[in-house]
């Protein structure tokens, strides 16, 4: 499953929303052919189809859901009305895009997806620009978990969740020590990792 398709997934089960999940067989370009470029314009997925809604981008599909069940499950975004917390919540989501998950999937990709593709070998140069980069991120999410639990405040939200899928696929791939270097970030992770709608969905079979 991929790691867009797990975010989803964990926001589907934060939300006890019931849900079907269709296959896609990337490995024989079906995100490419007509039928599934009407959904998805650029050709990747996931896409979440909600009656006669359509709509993709993990993170804009996580979003969507959080506000359209916001009665429901766990709440993954400060209320609005709550302008300082909405605005920090904000701040980490542009931090996980722009400092985090450039450096999580570009090692991610090289390491295990690259060649998976048949796009050639690591580019162990670029693994290791990339992992200093990682490394001045997490120092930065050391010091801000040092005074709250979660990366936007007390409470686990989407910016958290938007972290796990990557980051689990780090630890496969024998970057742990990154973390585990950093206490206030490891206990970040593993409060994280237990929730029991990350459990379900690494426990899901396509």
């Amino acid at each position: 499953m991929s790691t867009c398709t797990q975010r989803v997934m964990m926001t589907l089960k934060e939300k006890n929303v019931p849900f079907e999940l269709v296959p896609v067989n990337l490995m024989n370009g079906e995100q490419k052919k007509p039928e599934f470029l009407k959904k998805q314009p650029f050709g990747v997925i996931p896409v979440l189809e909600d009656d006669d809604y359509l709509i993709y981008e993990s993170r804009g599909i996580c979003r969507y859901l959080e506000q359209k069940y916001k009665d429901q499950g766990s709440a993954l975004t400060p209320n609005v009305t709550d302008v300082k917390a909405f605005g920090k919540f904000e701040q980490a989501a542009s931090v996980e895009i722009f400092n985090y998950d450039t450096c999580a999937s570009g090692i991610v990709f090289e390491k295990l997806f690259k060649k998976m593709m048949g796009l050639g070998e690591t580019d162990e140069a670029k693994v290791k620009q990339l992992t200093e980069k990682l490394e001045q991120t997490l120092n930065v999410y050391e010091q801000i978990l040092s005074k709250q639990k979660y990366l936007a405040g007390n409470e686990f939200t989407l910016v958290d969740l938007f972290h796990i899928p990557y980051t689990a696929h780090l630890f496969k791939l024998g970057f742990n020590k990154q973390f585990e270097a950093r206490p206030n970030v490891m206990n970040w992770w593993n409060a994280c990792t237990e929730r029991q709608a990350w459990q379900d969905t690494l426990n899901t079979k396509l």
